[in-house]
C-alpha cells in the first residue's frame, strides 16, 4: 500500500514519509558526507552506505540471492543481480527500443554507435 509522504524537499520536491529521511536527503544538496571510512577515507551521506562500503574492505557479503545463493557486499548489487532471474529490463532506449537491466548499461549503449 502507499505510504503518506508529508516531508518534502524544498530544493528538488522529492517527498519522504519520515522527517529523518528528509534530513538524510538534504545532506545530498548540502554536500555533507559526515560518515568516513577509516580505511580509505571515502565519505558517505549516511551510515548505512558506510557499512555497505566497509563490506568491500572486509570481504563480507551479507546480501545473498534466494534463487542461486550468489552473495554480494552491497544491497544494490543484489538488486541488480535479481533482475537476471526475473528477466526484468526496465531501461529502454528511446532511439532503438532495446532494453537493459541496468540504467548504466542503457547509458553505455546510448553513448555508443550501436543504436
Amino acid at each position: 500500500h502507499s505510504r503518506e509522504k508529508p516531508f518534502g524537499c524544498g530544493d528538488c520536491g522529492k517527498s519522504f514519509a519520515l522527517r529523518s529521511q528528509l534530513g538524510r536527503h538534504r545532506r545530498l544538496h548540502a554536500g555533507e558526507q559526515p560518515y568516513g571510512c577509516g580505511d580509505c577515507g571515502q565519505s558517505f551521506t549516511n551510515g548505512s552506505l558506510l557499512l555497505e562500503h566497509l563490506n568491500l574492505h572486509t570481504g563480507a557479503k551479507p546480501y545473498a540471492c534466494g534463487d542461486c545463493g550468489k552473495s554480494y557486499a552491497r544491497s544494490c548489487s543484489l538488486r541488480h543481480h535479481r533482475k537476471t532471474h526475473t528477466g526484468q529490463k526496465p531501461y529502454g532506449c528511446g532511439d532503438c527500443g532495446k532494453s537493459f537491466r541496468l540504467r548504466s548499461h542503457l547509458a553505455s549503449h546510448q553513448r555508443s554507435l550501436r543504436h
